[in-house]
């Protein structure tokens, strides 16, 4: 881990932003935490699961790496 002297502008934002987010969630935490899930909404989501499973649904990630130029 680098000093805060040593980051650039970019990293010191990330950072911070890092902390303000974890901060957050644990003083708020999650506001849906308990709540009940629509069955319509349950079941959507389990149809999609399965269609990623099945390849119908979603892209490669060696696809997505090459499309963000992020090799």
């Amino acid at each position: 881990m680098s000093s805060v002297a040593q980051m650039t502008k970019d990293q010191f934002r990330e950072m911070i932003e890092g902390i303000v987010e974890r901060k957050l969630v644990e003083l708020l935490g999650d506001p849906d935490e308990g709540l009940p899930i629509r069955r319509s909404v349950r079941d959507r989501l389990l149809r999609q699961k399965r269609q990623v499973v099945r390849g119908d649904r979603g892209e490669p990630f060696e696809d997505v790496v090459k499309q963000l130029r992020l090799e």
